[in-house]
């Protein structure tokens, strides 16, 4: 069995910890589709901000399983791109 930390995620415990810790909310986006989800990443790739994905009841009504499964785990490795293009260009900026 794979580990959530394997799949770059965190328990909801460490997450709302961190939220009271910070006095900021965490917020929670249902997704049906590839472009959902990107534009949710994006968005919380840009802010710094954690994020719970969410899948609707309808959507795992008439959504395959796996591919859901997979579209959540790739949008982990998404936000870690989109986190080391934006670290970059901080980086050049610096120069």
């Amino acid at each position: 069995m794979v580990s959530y930390k394997e799949l770059g995620l965190v328990n909801t415990k460490e997450m709302f910890a961190g939220a009271i810790k910070g006095g900021y909310a965490i917020p929670a986006f249902n997704f049906n589709n590839m472009e959902q989800m990107q534009a949710i990443i994006q968005a919380c790739a840009e802010t710094k901000s954690p994020v719970i994905l969410q899948v609707s009841s309808g959507a795992r009504k008439y959504a395959n399983q796996t591919l859901l499964r997979y579209m959540a785990q790739s949008a982990v490795e998404y936000a870690k791109e989109l986190a080391k293009v934006s670290h970059e260009a901080l980086d050049k900026k610096g120069e």
